[in-house]
């Protein structure tokens, strides 16, 4: 059975643990690291912005945690869990350098599962920087790597991949709508619809490996695979399915809707960014040409977030550097989720034709009236502010159309999607009977199963022949 499992990884959790890999008082356990070099390194980083603020924090996680404590903080450790007033020393020279809150946090009950400790200082760049250049002076100390408290989190057990990923979408939120998005994935709602579906996966593939090895031999076990194997791998096949029409939409939720604003020169739209943006962002001049690059200017639309790329005017044009400008201005308008496609009342041109993802925009209503088009726009001026309020209705009604059902869905990465979608085909070749022989069924199980473990970061053979023992009684 070992050669049929493929390359599952060895560390399974035992009925005792929870899905994040924690016994039932919730202490980590670790999980089966195939490097654990770096880990015995104790790390230090700010945990707050590099700016000067009121207080600033600098977390340290790692076996040598106390000891680095002791020696800026002094004796003796803090009561665990309890913020004390001391002054913090070089541990070299002696000198103070500040006076602030320390916290003693000791493991596993942490958030990277070690040992842990908390500097709360005057949030001053020097204060700031001569602690963490204190803390670089003691031995078995270095800086942590971008991400790697919450590597270290991960490879304790205290969440999975989907939760690590959550993280770092928290962090960047600048919406309500992505924060919600994100809080749903930190609380691990993927993670455990997802580990629902392996466990049912890995109960299917131990009957079905229990058929390949054991059904000539064993009198309980079936010659054949079950029936009820197409069946399943049919349903969830569809809920993955279900899963996967959601995920498009939180991926461009995370990543914020990117609304091109296009039109020929001198129609406007750097003086309707400009509005739109509410501060001076894009040069406007009465130079037609001016915008040469894709200029990006961040808004929250109602909780949404939105992007608009201000582009060049497209024309045809031989000043090569202009040139440029449009080819890109036509490249990102085509990679857009949407598009504000500006005509001047002035100068309206033709009657466009309807497209779902384009918001026709006619411009400089104060100069002239707009055009009597039958297909749906929005008259603005970005001199009196007329329209504006339409404009943005509009352009949110499009964005929330996009993200529709992203919070069921909080899948906010490529390899989360491409991953899903794999083991949703590998499925659907049972369901369809393109894998026929017990053995490819096997397969695809172990396809589809192993697919689902790589996005929350659990691949493991153990649990497998847990439920090939326990079921079928092979280990007599």
């Amino acid at each position: 059975m070992a050669e049929l499992l493929g390359p599952f990884r060895g560390g399974g959790d035992g009925g005792g643990r929870d899905r994040a890999g924690r016994d039932g008082d919730g202490s980590a356990q670790p999980r089966d690291v195939s490097a654990p070099g770096p880990r015995a390194a104790t790390i230090f980083a700010p945990a707050t912005a590099a700016a000067p603020a009121a207080i600033g924090v600098v977390r340290l996680s790692g076996p040598a945690t106390a000891a680095a404590l002791r020696a800026v903080a002094g004796d003796p450790l803090p009561p665990p869990r309890r913020a004390v007033l001391r002054r913090l020393r070089h541990p070299r020279t002696g000198e103070v350098l500040d006076r602030g809150l320390v916290l003693w946090l000791p493991g596993p009950r942490t958030y990277t599962g070690e040992d842990m400790a908390e500097l709360h200082h005057h949030g001053g760049v020097a204060v700031r920087a001569a602690l963490l250049e204190a803390l670089e002076t003691l031995e078995g100390l270095r800086p942590a790597e971008p991400g790697e408290f919450t590597r270290r989190a991960f490879l304790a057990g205290r969440m999975d991949l989907t939760e690590a990923e959550a993280v770092a979408d928290l962090v960047e939120a600048t919406t309500a709508a992505q924060r919600r998005l994100a809080l749903r994935g930190l609380e691990g709602e993927l993670g455990r619809r997802l580990e629902a579906w392996r466990g049912a996966l890995l109960d299917l593939l131990a009957r079905v490996e229990a058929v390949i090895d054991f059904g000539a031999e064993e009198a309980d076990v079936p010659a054949d695979p079950p029936a009820e194997v197409a069946e399943t791998a049919g349903r969830l096949a569809g809920e993955m399915r279900r899963l996967l029409a959601g995920a498009v939409a939180a991926e461009r939720l995370a990543r914020g809707i990117q609304v091109a604003v296009t039109g020929p020169p001198n129609v406007g739209k750097s003086s309707l960014v400009n509005r739109l943006a509410r501060r001076e962002v894009a040069i406007v001049t009465p130079i037609p040409g001016t915008t040469r690059d894709v200029l990006e200017v961040a808004l929250d639309l109602g909780g949404l977030p939105v992007t608009l790329l201000d582009t060049a005017g497209l024309r045809e044009t031989a000043d090569p550097v202009e040139a440029e400008g449009v080819r890109r201005a036509r490249a990102r308008a085509a990679a857009a989720d949407l598009e504000l496609r500006l005509v001047a009342a002035t100068e309206p041109g033709p009657e466009p034709a309807a497209e779902p993802r384009v918001v026709p925009v006619v411009t400089k209503v104060d100069l002239a009236p707009p055009p009597a088009w039958r297909v749906p726009f929005v008259a603005v001026s970005a001199v009196t502010g007329e329209g504006l309020e339409r404009l943005v209705a509009a352009l949110r009604a499009r964005a929330a159309a996009l993200v529709a059902g992203a919070e069921e869905a909080p899948m906010t990465r490529a390899r989360q999607r491409e991953a899903l979608a794999e083991a949703a085909a590998a499925l659907e070749r049972i369901r369809s009977g393109a894998a026929t022989e017990t053995v490819l069924v096997a397969e695809e199980l172990r396809i589809a199963a192993r697919a689902l473990g790589r996005i929350t970061g659990r691949v493991e053979v153990e649990e497998v022949l847990d439920r090939v023992f326990a079921r079928f009684c092979i280990g007599k």
